[in-house]
């Protein structure tokens, strides 16, 4: 083989070397960020990963939500209105909180299936759901009220 084709043999094999490692890298790092979004019912049944972080929507169950009286911590159910999960969170939760109102939790399940949240959203007005949380509802028969469609 002549030498110039060698050389440039030698450099695309170094070019495709290196861009598939960084490539590998890359996915590498991303992949720990993923954060899925499960259903209550489907935490239930147990398809929730323990211990990955995900997100869990649903509805706030009435008379669910408990407040510690020496922190900030608190315990509260979603629901989809096929099962529940409980979540406990520990921080100031959004002004628009509340008991029977939308809201996702976002953190890491653990071994008895509770779920430890970092970051607790709920819906910014009466009209708006959260996708994830209607589609949950809606796959489950329910509407945000927990009226049977």
């Amino acid at each position: 083989m002549h030498p110039i084709r060698k050389q440039r043999l030698y450099l695309v094999l170094f070019i495709v070397l290196f861009s598939s490692a960084a490539a590998g890298l890359v996915m590498y790092a991303l992949s720990g960020n993923i954060n899925l979004f499960f259903p209550p019912a489907e935490v239930a049944r147990g398809m929730a990963p323990v211990g990955q972080p995900i997100r869990v929507g649903g509805m706030v169950v009435e008379n669910s939500v408990v407040r510690s009286d020496d922190s900030l911590a608190v315990a509260f159910e979603l629901t989809d209105y096929e099962a529940n999960v409980t979540v406990v969170y520990e921080g100031i939760l959004p002004d628009l909180f509340g008991e029977g109102q939308g809201a996702v939790a976002a953190g890491r399940l653990d071994e008895q299936g509770v779920l430890r949240a970092t970051e607790v959203l709920a819906k910014h007005d009466e009209n708006y759901m959260p996708p994830e949380v209607a589609h949950a509802l809606e796959q489950s028969g329910y509407d945000e009220k927990g009226k049977a469609q």
